[in-house]
C-alpha cells in the first residue's frame, strides 16, 4: 500500500469522465485553489472521455451539433474551432448532416475535453490517478479513499462524479441467459457487440437512444440480419428538426404544481407552436433551458409522478439522436428489416444456443413467437441500484454519509450539490456532480447543462476552500484580538 501525502490540502473527484474532468479543471484554473492539490481517480487513461466518449466506434456521433457541446459556456465556437485548428472531423465523410450542422463521432469529442484538462495535468495541478476506488471511509475530519494499485489518499473534500450505474436486464431475463455467448447485458464493455453475426436475428430490450446506438453499431459494421426492439410503450428516440428554431414557450411564470398541470401546459404550447408554424422541438428546447426552475417549483410528491408516468415520453423527446443514426433506423423500418413494438416479454427459453421468446403487445394486440440468435440489453441505467453498483459507495451509505434521492434518480443532494446524510443533514465536504444529483437540480442529461452543474460545484469547492484558509489564517484570541479589534474600527 502506498500512502501519497502531499502536505498541503487536498480536493479528490472520484470520476474522472465530463463531469469529473470539468470539476477538476476549473479547480485548477481558480487561482484561490493555489496550494491545495486536485486529484482525480479514474481508471481510464484520459481523463474527461468517461463513459458516454470513451468509444472508437464509428457509429458512436454526438446526440447534438457540434456548435452546442462548447465546454465554454461563453465561447458556443470553441468546440468547432478546436476541429478547425486539427483538420477535424478527418476520415469522416458522413459528419456532416443533411441540415449542415456537424455531428462528429463521440471519441473525438474526448479527445477534446481530453486537451482542455492535459495542461493542468502537464503542470501538475492536476493529478490523475489512474485506478478505481474500491474504499472510502471517514477518518475524522477527512476522508481516506483506497484505489486498486494500493493508492491511498486523504481530502479535505471528496467530489463524487462518477457515471450512471449499469442496465439492469427485466426480471427473468438474465437468469435464463446469463452466458450465453450472444447475450449482451451491458452494451458499455468494449466488444460487447463482437460476437453478433452478420445474419443473426437480433432482439433488443429497449427502445431509446441506447437502442438507437446498437442499431447503426450493427448496421455500419455490416451486420444485416433482423433486428426487433421493444419496451412497454414502444417509444423510440426522436430526430432533430429539419430547421432552426428559437425556444418556445415560458413555463416558468407561474410555475406549474402539479405534474398534471404541466403536462397540460406542455401540450398546449406544442399546440401553439405548431399554429405559429414552429415544431414540438422549439417547445422542448424551452423545456430543457427552464428545467432546472420548473423542477425546483414541484413539490417531491409530483416530481415522482412526473418521473413514474411522463419520463419515457420526455425521454424520447428530449434526447434526441443524430440525423446520421435517425436515418439508418427509419431506413430499417421503412423496409421492415427493423421492428420497434410496445410490449412484454411472456416467456424466455434458452436450449443451447438457441432462444426462444414469446411476446405480448401492448394492449391485447396479440402474441408472437420468435426465435433469435442474440438478446441485447439497452434499457438504460438502473437509477435505483446506484449505492449497490460500487463497493464505496454501499460503504457511504451504511455509515450513513449518503442517501438515495427522492424520486430514484441518484443521490440526495442540497441546492449547493453537496451530500445529504441518512437525517437528510448536509456534509460541509462532500459534494455530489453531475447526473447522480438530478434528483435535486432535474435538467442534468445534456451536456450544457452537465458542464454548467459541474462549474457550479467547482465554484462551491473553491468558496469553501477560501472559507478554510481564512479561518485557519485568522489571529488566534489570544494572540491577533488587537488586530482584530484594529481591523474593525478602520
Amino acid at each position: 500500500m502506498t500512502f501519497v501525502s502531499g502536505g498541503c490540502p487536498t480536493v479528490i473527484v472520484i470520476g474522472g469522465g465530463f463531469t469529473g474532468a470539468v470539476v477538476a479543471a476549473t479547480l485548477a484554473r481558480d487561482k484561490s485553489m493555489e496550494g491545495w492539490q486536485i486529484a482525480v481517480f479514474e481508471p481510464r487513461e484520459s481523463l474527461g472521455c468517461g463513459l458516454a466518449y470513451d468509444t472508437d466506434d464509428p457509429a458512436h456521433r454526438v446526440n447534438v451539433p457540434a456548435g452546442r457541446m462548447s465546454l465554454d459556456p461563453d465561447d458556443a465556437d470553441h468546440f468547432v474551432r478546436w476541429m478547425e485548428l486539427r483538420g477535424e472531423p478527418r476520415d469522416d465523410r458522413d459528419a456532416l448532416a443533411p441540415d449542415g450542422h456537424l455531428y462528429p463521432r463521440r471519441g473525438l469529442f474526448g479527445r477534446y475535453v481530453a486537451d482542455a484538462v492535459a495542461p493542468h495535468l502537464g503542470s501538475g495541478r492536476i493529478v490523475h490517478h489512474r485506478q478505481r476506488v474500491i474504499s472510502v471511509e471517514r477518518r475524522g475530519g477527512d476522508w481516506e479513499l483506497r484505489g486498486d494499485a494500493g493508492t491511498t489518499l486523504r481530502a479535505d473534500i471528496l467530489v463524487i462524479a462518477t457515471t450512471h450505474p449499469a442496465p439492469a436486464a427485466p426480471a427473468g431475463i438474465d437468469s435464463v441467459l446469463r452466458g450465453h455467448p450472444r447475450y449482451v447485458a451491458d452494451t458499455t464493455v468494449p466488444g460487447a457487440l463482437a460476437a453478433i453475426g452478420p445474419d443473426d436475428h437480433v432482439l433488443i430490450i429497449g427502445t431509446g437512444l441506447t437502442a438507437a446506438d446498437v442499431i447503426a453499431s450493427l448496421r455500419t459494421t455490416g451486420r444485416t440480419g433482423p433486428i426487433t426492439a421493444f419496451s412497454r410503450r414502444g417509444l423510440r428516440s426522436r430526430g432533430h428538426a429539419d430547421r432552426a428554431q428559437d425556444p418556445y414557450g415560458d413555463f416558468t411564470a407561474a410555475p406549474s404544481q402539479t405534474a398534471t398541470d404541466l403536462l397540460v401546459r406542455v401540450r398546449r404550447a406544442v399546440a401553439d407552436a405548431e399554429a405559429d408554424g414552429f415544431s414540438w422541438h422549439a417547445v422542448f428546447d424551452a423545456l430543457r433551458s427552464q428545467g432546472g426552475e420548473i423542477w425546483r417549483s414541484l413539490p417531491v410528491t409530483e416530481r415522482r409522478r412526473l418521473i413514474r408516468h411522463l419520463r419515457p415520453f420526455w425521454d424520447v423527446h428530449r434526447f434526441r439522436i443524430a440525423p446520421q443514426i435517425d436515418a439508418i433506423v427509419g431506413a430499417g423500418l421503412q423496409s421492415g428489416d427493423i421492428r420497434i413494438l410496445a410490449g412484454r416479454i411472456d416467456r424466455l427459453e434458452r436450449n443451447g444456443e438457441e432462444i426462444a421468446a414469446t411476446f405480448r403487445r401492448r394492449h391485447g394486440a396479440g402474441i408472437e413467437r420468435w426465435n433469435v440468435d442474440a438478446v441485447v440489453v439497452s434499457t438504460g441505467p438502473a437509477h435505483k441500484s446506484v449505492l449497490k453498483s460500487q463497493p464505496w459507495l454501499e460503504t457511504l451509505s451504511a455509515d450513513g454519509h449518503l442517501q438515495p434521492d427522492a424520486v430514484g434518480l441518484g443521490l440526495a443532494c442540497s441546492a449547493t450539490s453537496r451530500a445529504l446524510d441518512s437525517e437528510g443533514r448536509e456534509t460541509e465536504t462532500l459534494f455530489i456532480a453531475g447526473p447522480l444529483a438530478r434528483g435535486t437540480f432535474g435538467e442534468l442529461m445534456g451536456l450544457p447543462q452537465v458542464n454548467d452543474h459541474a462549474i457550479f460545484v467547482a465554484e462551491q469547492v473553491a468558496a469553501l476552500a477560501r472559507r478554510r484558509g481564512a479561518a485557519k489564517a485568522a489571529p488566534s484570541r489570544d494572540d491577533g484580538s488587537e488586530a482584530l479589534r484594529s481591523a474593525s474600527i478602520n
